[in-house]
């Protein structure tokens, strides 16, 4: 046996103070993995998001296209599904542009105003945008319409993150 007794006082410091950091380790670890761990792991896509849309098949006529994609907020992952207007500029240029009015976030659809034509048009607030994305001054929206970035791989039309429009 030790010849180094523990008094009663010591033994309930040493048991409490082991039952302590135990209790908190336990509440602790799973808040620092709840911060750490999103960071740590690999993000398997990339910036660009896949389309069902061919580019051989745009033309000047602007054209919806809906892609959808998966979304991890945490631990919580759901499927998104996001819009574009695309066409192919007199230059053959791809032009990707976002739906949503600068005005107040409503969806901008192409040729729907019978008396603008060939505009995309704000139903909310009666706002419009030239085919290039670019704001009708004198109407609601106060900002061209945001452009998405845009790759071509095999032939398929693939998306990236949205940015604002250069052309105004």
């Amino acid at each position: 046996m030790s010849k180094h007794n523990v008094s009663r006082r010591q033994f309930l410091s040493y048991t409490l103070t082991g039952v302590g950091g135990f209790m908190a380790a336990g509440m602790l670890m799973p808040m620092v993995r709840f911060a750490v761990d999103p960071v740590l792991k690999a993000d398997a896509g990339g910036d660009f998001i896949a389309t069902n849309q061919k580019v051989s098949d745009l033309t000047t006529e602007p054209k919806r296209v809906d892609f959808t994609y998966e979304q991890t907020d945490a631990w919580y992952k759901s499927e998104e599904t996001k819009v574009a207007w695309v066409y192919k500029d007199d230059n053959g240029k791809i032009v990707a542009l976002s739906p949503v009015c600068k005005h107040l976030g409503c969806t901008v659809d192409w040729n729907t105003d019978k008396s603008n034509p060939n505009q995309f048009f704000c139903p909310c607030h009666y706002g419009r945008y030239t085919k290039d994305g670019v704001n009708v001054p004198g109407t609601p929206p106060v900002a061209p319409l945001d452009v998405y970035d845009y790759n071509e791989k095999d032939g398929m039309l693939y998306l990236g993150q949205v940015k604002p429009h250069k052309g105004a």
